[in-house]
């Protein structure tokens, strides 16, 4: 019995020190601006004097004490800086509805800050296409590359960052058409223009 209580002592213990990570993460994700988890993650266990544990908390708990965070901190100014990233990425995704944009990340999830960035997909089978687009429209971008995983193998995929006049910046990947129709996508993580909509509408 002794045995049981002391590997049950230690799951307690684990579990408590994966909640404070990923409160202390969350806290400087939302007070410093910090926008990776990875990096909030560690520098919430060197805080928390727990450097070398390998019990660090997922993303999604991260997000979740994000989101209690702003909702008792910061309940004032969070909505209207979440509105302004979700109606800015809405007219970015109505300048590029050809190519059946979705947006994800923080922007859609609610844990998006002033330092937050805007991540959009798109898809089209011509790698080019909105390159072209971008151009044709006098847009100015930033194109790079991204790893994308499609089709359950991962794929270099073209990767475009807007800079909107607020300093926003947006970031683009472009995916093939059949990535369009994986059924991968989830309404809590992918959102057409529509449901975008709905949401500043809500």
């Amino acid at each position: 019995m002794a045995k049981v209580r002391t590997q049950k002592e230690y799951v307690n213990r684990r579990d408590l020190m994966r909640e404070q990570l990923a409160h202390q993460a969350a806290k400087l994700m939302a007070e410093d601006g910090i926008t990776d988890h990875a990096f909030a993650k560690r520098k919430a266990a060197r805080q928390l004097g727990a450097a070398d544990t390998q019990h660090l908390p997922s993303n999604h708990e991260v997000d979740a004490a994000l989101h209690s965070y702003r909702a008792l901190y910061q309940q004032n100014s969070h909505p209207g800086i979440l509105r302004q990233l979700r109606e800015e990425a809405l007219i970015t995704m109505r300048l590029l509805a050809e190519f059946h944009p979705y947006l994800t990340g923080s922007a859609l999830s609610g844990t998006a800050g002033e330092q937050s960035d805007i991540n959009l997909m798109l898809f089209s089978d011509d790698a080019k296409a909105v390159l072209l687009f971008l151009l044709k429209h006098n847009i100015d971008f930033e194109d790079g590359e991204w790893i994308a995983r499609v089709g359950g193998h991962e794929e270099t995929v073209p990767s475009y960052t807007l800079t909107s006049e607020s300093g926003v910046q947006t970031h683009i990947i472009v995916l093939p058409e059949n990535a369009r129709h994986s059924g991968s996508r989830h309404p809590e993580t992918h959102a057409d223009i529509a449901a975008v909509w709905a949401l500043l509408a809500g």
